[in-house]
């Protein structure tokens, strides 16, 4: 059974023809409209059963709990599916949810079976205004029972879900305090951080800050015409992406990595593709093809994994690092806890794997990768110390044998860690760490990550010759020393929003600011003098803009500091005639004289060891389309 749910403002229907001869008689043709509503669309599949209505009813009553509406229409909707069920079958199953949803809503509606039918409706705007679900029955080895269940979704995922294991904090010296046991400060990030992990709560019910900012400075927006979750990146947010990307990548290309490109598809029933599923926690987007049944990637590892079975390769030649940044990998993540750039189903993943001829090289090269992971953070505008928290999860056995290496992460943080023990392991890793972002509402966004996979060498096949002239298999590292680009910008957003919650001017880093300098001429005739300053500042590679538009200089200024732009120069009579530009700084919020060569040198000292790209808009505003947001 698949149903899709829609809270809506309303919805307005109406019969207009019976779809088949046995369709239900209705007392009249007249329209009706429902206000304030969750309409849920439901297609009856074959094999569907009277022992799925209750969970059907479980389900329903839970999304009205979420977003507290407490009115409900069933509306049979056959386009969801091209596996329908018989007729009688499926009415039959209809007018049993509608009768299991009385006892659960205030007022339940169920739209006539067998019509064609003309509707309007208005669906809400927030994450949780369109979930999709499918509940389906599955054997348990003794008999049927139903289970709801996501399409696509990895053995591993549901095993995670019921995984036991011990939480810890260690602390800057080194010493395992119990999770229930540990004094957390207030409302810390690090606290949200523990509530977060131990409740699994992952269900977006508010909008954060960085959505509404992403709209206003015109960097992303939802792409309705697609999947949720896949976004649409105006100018502005491509040229930030490109300037993540570049960076990290070059930060990867001086650590060692290996630049390399993959497919984005696989086939699933590759024998270690297959394999690897029931030992990775994710959901894929399955595609048809001829007679193969693919998926989408939803890391880097299955094509550098394949390439580097095919190498030969020699333990001199060790650490291997190959490196990719996914554009993009996929992951059908749950509707409910898709918002903004926190959490997506496309994403760009810097992805590097090191493969190592032991455990001890893969733990030298593991601290390695964590010093590249602190370095990227910071040159990307984000404090390990300030703005993001680390969890590391290992195997018990993995940390009685490593206890000195393990106090090394709390110790060079200088600041404690959550700790997650397993008393056996079952995924491919015996210990992970990630950095971790926590947002306005609580809710942890793992951007830089690292794993040791003992797992995968043999897998995959991957063989070098060591020293003894024997082949073995490889341990293999999973970095990304940034997580995926999309959550660097969410995480930078969200700091900017937190900055301004504390009374600061909310600012993007001046490298990845769209435009680092914008010239407002006074009148017309002050532009061309505006543009010799703007020819002397791209020679220098600082992105700049003229606001030639017909507004008063006070609206310009205004609208360049709502764009967040660091610096604002005004050309009138005194700046043509003089030697000195006026500057307004929007981050100190000051207004100085300072010569054009002087300016040039600030800007570029501040940006100097950062990547550069061009402006990607006309540099007139008045060329520019307006982007409506």
């Amino acid at each position: 059974m698949r149903i899709l749910l829609l809270h809506a403002d309303f919805i307005e229907y109406q019969p207009i023809s019976k779809e088949i001869q046995t369709a239900e008689d209705i007392p009249s043709k007249s329209s009706k409209k429902i206000d304030e509503v969750i309409v849920a669309l439901v297609a009856v599949e074959k094999d569907d059963d009277e022992s799925l209505t209750d969970e059907v009813g479980t389900e329903l009553k839970a999304y009205g709990h979420m977003i507290k509406c407490d009115n409900l229409l069933i509306y049979p909707y056959a386009h969801l599916s091209s596996d329908l069920a018989d007729p009688s079958t499926a009415q039959l199953l209809l007018n049993s949810i509608e009768q299991k949803s009385i006892n659960l809503f205030k007022t339940v509606n169920r739209a006539p079976f067998g019509w064609t039918k003309s509707f309007s409706i208005k669906i809400k705007g927030h994450p949780l205004a369109e979930q999709a679900k499918t509940i389906q029955r599955k054997s348990d080895g003794d008999g049927n029972k139903s289970k709801l269940e996501l399409t696509g979704e990895s053995t591993a995922l549901k095993s995670e879900e019921v995984l036991k294991s011990s939480w810890y904090v260690q602390t800057v010296e080194g010493s395992f305090v119990p999770l229930d046991k540990y004094t957390f400060e207030k409302d810390s990030a690090f606290s949200k951080l523990a509530d977060y992990e131990l409740s699994k709560k992952r269900t977006v019910v508010e909008v954060p800050p960085h959505v509404r900012l992403m709209k206003k400075l015109a960097i992303a927006d939802y792409e309705p015409s697609s999947d949720g979750g896949n976004m649409r990146y105006y100018p502005k947010g491509r040229l930030m992406k490109s300037l993540i990307e570049t960076y990290v990548t070059k930060m990867i290309h001086e650590y060692g990595g290996i630049e390399v490109e993959t497919p984005v598809m696989y086939d699933s029933n590759h024998p270690s593709i297959h394999s690897y599923f029931n030992r990775f926690p994710a959901r894929q987007y399955s595609i048809q093809s001829d007679n193969k049944h693919l998926f989408l990637r939803f890391a880097a590892c299955f094509g550098q994994f394949l390439m580097a079975k095919d190498f030969q390769i020699s333990y001199k030649q060790l650490p291997l690092k190959l490196y990719e940044l996914t554009r993009y990998s996929f992951r059908r993540e749950k509707s409910g806890e898709l918002v903004g750039l926190r959490r997506l189903r496309a994403f760009s993943m810097p992805d590097c794997h090191a493969f190592c001829k032991d455990i001890d090289q893969a733990k030298e090269e593991f601290v390695k990768r964590f010093e590249l992971s602190l370095n990227v953070l910071e040159g990307l505008g984000l404090s390990p110390n300030d703005d993001v928290d680390m969890v590391i999860r290992f195997t018990s056995d993995f940390y009685e044998q490593n206890k000195e290496f393990i106090k090394t992460f709390a110790s060079r943080l200088r600041k404690p860690i959550l700790v997650e023990m397993w008393k056996e392991r079952f995924f491919y890793f015996i210990v992970k760490w990630e950095f971790n972002f926590i947002d306005s509402l609580g809710k942890a966004a793992a951007l830089s990550t690292d794993q040791i996979d003992v797992e995968n060498g043999e897998r995959y096949k991957i063989e070098f010759v060591d020293s003894d002239g024997e082949k073995k298999y490889p341990i293999i590292l999973h970095n990304s020393p940034s997580g995926a680009v999309e959550r660097v910008i969410f995480a930078l957003l969200e700091k900017a929003d937190r900055n301004s919650s504390k009374g600061m001017t909310p600012a993007l880093p001046l490298w990845l600011s769209h435009t680092q300098v914008r010239i407002i001429p006074v009148a017309s005739k002050h532009i061309e003098f505006g543009e010799k300053v703007l020819d002397e500042l791209n020679k220098n590679n600082i992105r700049v803009d003229i606001d030639d538009r017909e507004l008063s200089v006070a609206k310009k200024i205004r609208e360049a500091e709502s764009e967040w732009v660091h610096f604002i120069l005004v050309i009138g009579d005194k700046e043509v005639d003089g030697d000195e530009l006026v500057v307004r700084e929007r981050l100190s919020k000051s207004q100085y004289g300072i010569s054009l060569d002087n300016l040039i040198g600030k800007i570029k000292q501040e940006i100097s060891d950062k990547p550069y790209m061009p402006l990607n808009l006309p540099v007139y505003l008045t060329k520019r389309p307006l982007i409506m947001v």
